[in-house]
This record gives structure tokens, sequence and C-alpha cells, in this order.
């Protein structure tokens, strides 16, 4: 992920925290915050694991986030990681923060899920 999508500094993470909304699922968690530009910052507490297993978490987040970048709106982001989400495999991953992402309304519209029950 490109260093200008990363949120690094207290006062970011702050922001996001005191001005955003969340959505959850098993794996993790995603405040958003409305903001110019696409940032995101990733938090894991040491529950999650020791800090290789911390490190793989936050590449493979990492990692899908670049893939999403182009579809996710202009705002801040955070990803809280859970427990849960060191057992979680790629795909698992992936899907569940995509699916946290439309729950939140963050992709752009062509990117985002058919409501459930809609046949198309």
């Amino acid at each position: 992920m490109q260093r200008e999508l990363r949120l690094r500094l207290r006062k970011q993470f702050s922001y996001v925290y005191h001005r955003g909304t969340r959505a959850s699922n098993n794996e993790m968690t995603l405040v958003a915050a409305r903001g110019n530009r696409v940032q995101v910052g990733f938090s894991l507490s040491k529950k999650v694991g020791n800090a290789v297993e911390r490190n793989r978490v936050k590449r493979r987040l990492r990692e899908i986030v670049r893939a999403l970048a182009s579809k996710i709106r202009p705002g801040c982001y955070v990803v809280v990681a859970r427990e849960s989400a060191k057992e979680a495999d790629f795909a698992k991953l992936s899907a569940g923060l995509y699916h946290l992402f439309d729950r939140q309304k963050c992709l752009t519209t062509s990117q985002r899920l058919p409501p459930k029950g809609k046949a198309q």
C-alpha cells in the first residue's frame, strides 16, 4: 500500500476514532470518518498475537486495501483487527473487509453489492 494512503500520526487516528462511525464483524472493526482523500490505518492489540502474527495480519489487510483503494470513497479509515483475524485466511479477511466498506457505504456506487433478496 502506498505511503500516501496510510494513517500514521496519533492525531489522525484520534480524529477517526472521535468523529467516525463503526461497523464490525467477527474478524475486525472498521471506523470511518470524512476526509479529502483515502487514508487507511491499522490497529492491532497484543491480544491478536505476537509481533510476527500481528505483522502477518497487517500485511494481509494492507494488500486487501491496496486492491480496493481505487474503489473506496475519499475518507479516513481505521481497521481494528480482533483476535480471530489471525486464524482467518486471506479470502475471509478480504470478504469481511469488503463487506464492512460496503456497510459503511464507503465504496463507489458502481462497486457496491446489490441488496440481499433482490433478483437481477
